[in-house]
């Protein structure tokens, strides 16, 4: 926990004070939201193996319908995040993300069976609505049961869900692909999400108080140590409306939505198109791009963990952040002037998904202290949607870029330029204040 607990709690609950995986919360919650975001994630990713494995081929889509399907997502994902996650923080995030993984596993299922560029435009839309405020409400979950010192790795397990799994959702659907068609593919990643948002409504909880076996002393620790912070924050005022707008307002927040916009911008654009890049320069098949493409997955889930254990640890947030981005920007425009020289492009473009995705945790733990307890949702779901447009353009624009004269150069142009340009906004960012000192690593 943080050390601005009262001293003489602090005493009397020290033996609670262990590692953070050794905390009932952890233990309990932690599991539920990462396969949660890796379904989520899952079923947003998967179309663009379904597009390198033959879909395009079959609907004969242009290389612009093709970007358009896939960024279609984003579209819809921007309108919901902040009504969606309003709802979640002041009624239920249980219900929200409950129902929400049962819609977009239905509508997951249904992108295999429809054969029109324009229902297939319809649908990832839809899709992107019923998901739109699923990562901001569980971020704003995890801020009830976790403290300030332990945020930066509890948001960071929550989004490991996203390099996990797109580094077995390359393997596997790439097999999937390969062994029937990106129909069979689209049905069978899309029925699990219907079973586990059943499932959510009963392993979700929205308080610690409410899950079962929790102990005593260490929700009364926990009570203590947000009760804490919540005096160290500035008194808020005005209905809930007001301090809502002002977090809305706030230079800020919005000078995080627009870090998150270019953020996003190279973020998808690298993932969204990263198969087909690779089936290009190694002339694999899709079996075996889906192999390649998971290896930057895998090292960007170790960066993740080392780099907010250390964000933690130091209580800093915008230095977690800034310079991994700075050297993703600067890997890929590396890995573009490789050239024919694959090995050395593809380790480039492994060091690039490394550094896009280790800042995930401390950011939005930074983001969360912008705005006061119990309405910092609106903040997340903000910069989440200036995300959402980042990924719209990105997913887009890359793809389309791809297809003209500039081709992967372009490309490669675009998702560095952006990620640089979120590197210098990061700086712009206030950092947390530490008037306790260190949070201690647990």
């Amino acid at each position: 926990m943080t050390a601005t607990s009262p001293a003489t709690d602090t005493a009397a609950a020290a033996p609670m004070r262990t590692g953070f995986w050794r905390s009932s919360r952890a233990r309990y919650l932690m599991p539920v939201a990462f396969v949660t975001y890796s379904l989520a994630y899952l079923d947003k990713s998967n179309y663009a193996i379904a597009s390198a494995g033959g879909m395009a081929e079959d609907l004969k889509l242009s290389a612009g319908a093709d970007s358009l399907i896939a960024a279609s997502f984003f579209l819809g994902y921007f309108f919901f995040q902040i009504p969606g996650t309003i709802y979640a923080e002041q009624r239920s995030a249980r219900r929200l993300v409950a129902w929400s993984t049962v819609a977009w596993g239905l509508l997951a299922v249904l992108q295999g069976m429809l054969s029109s560029p324009a229902q297939l435009i319809a649908v990832r839309f839809a899709l992107g609505v019923v998901e739109g405020a699923v990562l901001p409400s569980m971020v704003m979950l995890l801020g009830r049961w976790f403290t300030r010192g332990e945020r930066g790795r509890a948001n960071t397990f929550l989004i490991l869900g996203n390099p996990v799994t797109v580094m077995w959702l390359s393997a596997v659907s790439g097999w999937l692909v390969s062994v029937s068609d990106w129909r069979v593919m689209f049905v069978a990643e899309g029925v699990p999400s219907v079973l586990w948002g059943v499932c959510c409504l009963w392993l979700i909880k929205d308080r610690p108080e409410q899950a079962r076996n929790l102990p005593e002393p260490e929700l009364a620790l926990l009570r203590a140590d947000l009760a804490a912070e919540k005096a160290a924050a500035p008194p808020v005022t005005g209905t809930l409306r007001e301090r809502y707008g002002r977090v809305l307002r706030s230079p800020a927040v919005l000078t995080m939505a627009a870090q998150y916009f270019f953020w996003s911008f190279g973020m998808y654009g690298f993932v969204f198109w990263l198969p087909a890049i690779i089936k290009k320069g190694s002339g694999e098949g899709i079996g075996a791009t889906g192999l390649l493409t998971a290896i930057p997955y895998a090292c960007a889930a170790v960066a993740m963990l080392v780099n907010s254990r250390l964000s933690d640890r130091s209580g800093r947030r915008r230095v977690a952040v800034w310079p991994w981005l700075a050297c993703g920007g600067l890997a890929l425009l590396g890995s573009y002037a490789a050239g024919d020289d694959f090995p050395l492009a593809l380790t480039l473009l492994v060091v690039a998904g490394v550094c896009l995705y280790a800042p995930y945790g401390p950011y939005f733990a930074l983001v969360t202290t912008l705005a006061p307890p119990g309405i910092a949702g609106a903040a997340v779901a903000l910069v989440n949607s200036f995300g959402a447009l980042g990924s719209f353009a990105g997913t887009y624009l890359v793809g389309w870029v791809r297809g003209t004269e500039l081709g992967d150069a372009g490309a490669f142009g675009l998702m560095a330029v952006c990620t640089l340009v979120a590197a210098a906004l990061t700086l712009a960012a206030p950092e947390p204040a530490r008037s306790a000192g260190p949070v201690p690593v647990r």
